[in-house]
């Protein structure tokens, strides 16, 4: 969560509604815990920011951006067979 100053990933939080656990996660982590940092994480502020999941739950989400006006989604694969990945997901717009 770095610098108090500036700091992309605290002010997205902010910017999702999250001021209080971005504050809270700053501070820890900038205190050097950054277990406690980690876990004071909100699930649903994951859920927001990541598509992570079995194939019906990301398709879903995948829906539910589109249908909400999200015209552009940045996938970054993660697994052995990334190309694949991202065809799959070319596939359900």
């Amino acid at each position: 969560m770095g610098a108090k100053g500036k700091n992309f990933y605290n002010d997205l939080a902010v910017a999702y509604g999250y001021e209080e656990a971005a504050a809270r996660i700053q501070d820890l982590y900038l205190a050097g815990k950054k277990k406690e940092a980690e876990a004071a994480v909100p699930d649903e502020l994951c859920e927001l920011m990541s598509l992570c999941g079995p194939e019906g739950y990301v398709r879903e989400r995948v829906e539910a951006f589109r249908a909400a006006g999200v015209t552009m989604l940045n996938v970054t694969p993660v697994g052995p067979e990334p190309a694949r990945s991202i065809e799959t997901v070319k596939g359900w717009l």
